[in-house]
């Protein structure tokens, strides 16, 4: 295990060099690697395993839209696809990757099939750390780890395929075999981990809710309106509010910043841009901290968590998702943004 410095804090980090494929490979070479839904982790997760030569099956409601995608993806109903009472049946390695609500409705039938020696993983630390609102208890003699991609399977797939990879947290809520770190970190190389860094069951659900709804997609689409609106308040056409916007932020500036750092992208701006970032980005750091502080406190209470259940337990969830989706879709913003989109020079 590695110790690499992260801007004056020393961390503990797993690389491809230190712990290879065949290394994983050989850690599981007697596991069945049941991958338990096939939804937004699912299908990046299993194939990746697949590809890098692990014995893996999926398990899936048969008859659904995501069944017929796994038939599709070319896994093979009573070979390598099942429903998922016979996959967790057959698995060793249980890796629940249902939804959170899946994953709530589906325990009793998890949990039956989770005799001694058998290993359950997730990809998130939602459901055994609200425990007391999710149901989902572990037995004490299996080995309980989470490897968590920082991105959508679809990204851990497309990255796997371009032979790159997606950093990932890993974590040992239990370690009943004596064998579940090793075990954790070869799965993380297996689905394709660029690196692997350490946490904690609690402490990846609390930063990955508070990114969910903060920086990741609740605090920059709503940054994006209320510039959005200011300029179309002040006279400025749709086309160019969203250009200066989205636009220019998304295709030019933030890959810059992935590249090469906020620090490089400042640096590689004129100076009257640089300038007045700087001015502004402490007004804009005093605005939003004291939202992000209650943001985390209601993450830490368990209250996002108990809106989360209580909305997916509804029987018209769908539906007024579906509803709410459609109001941002057709708002002037994003509408203007597909336009924009179409203009874009074809590569």
């Amino acid at each position: 295990m590695a110790k690499l410095n992260f801007g004056g804090v020393v961390e503990n980090v797993v690389t491809r060099e230190e712990f290879d494929l065949n290394k994983a490979k050989e850690v599981l070479k007697n596991e069945t690697l049941a991958v338990l839904g096939y939804g937004v982790q699912g299908p990046g997760q299993a194939l990746n395993l697949k590809d890098n030569g692990f014995n893996v099956i999926v398990g899936q409601r048969k008859g659904s839209a995501t069944w017929q995608k796994a038939l599709n993806d070319g896994w093979e109903e009573g070979k390598t696809l099942f429903d998922l009472e016979e996959a967790c049946e057959k698995g060793t390695v249980m890796m629940n990757l249902l939804s959170d609500a899946g994953q709530i409705q589906a325990w009793p039938t998890v949990e039956k099939h989770l005799t001694k020696g058998k290993t359950l993983y997730f990809s998130h630390g939602f459901g055994v750390t609200f425990h007391e609102k999710t149901g989902i208890v572990p037995p004490k003699d299996v080995d309980v780890v989470l490897v968590a991609p920082k991105g959508s399977g679809t990204s851990l797939r497309t990255l796997f395929k371009e032979s790159s990879g997606l950093n990932s947290s890993y974590a040992v809520e239990q370690d009943a075999s004596g064998k579940a770190l090793e075990k954790v970190l070869a799965l993380g190389i297996g689905i394709g981990s660029g690196y692997l860094f350490e946490t904690s069951f609690q402490k990846e659900v609390y930063s990955d809710l508070t990114g969910e709804r903060g920086v990741l997609m609740g605090a920059i689409a709503g940054v994006f309106e209320a510039q959005y609106n200011v300029l179309r308040q002040r006279g400025h056409s749709p086309s160019e509010a969203f250009n200066e916007t989205v636009e220019e932020l998304t295709q030019s500036l933030m890959p810059l910043v992935a590249e090469n750092g906020m620090d490089w992208m400042f640096a590689n701006c004129s100076t009257t841009a640089q300038r007045g970032a700087l001015d502004w980005k402490g007004r804009f750091r005093e605005a939003t901290e004291p939202v992000f502080n209650e943001l985390y406190d209601s993450v830490v209470s368990g209250k996002e968590a108990e809106v989360v259940i209580t909305a997916n337990s509804k029987p018209d969830y769908r539906e007024k998702l579906t509803d709410k989706l459609k109001e941002i879709q057709e708002s002037e913003l994003w509408a203007t943004g597909a336009q924009v989109r179409k203009l874009r020079p074809s590569k």
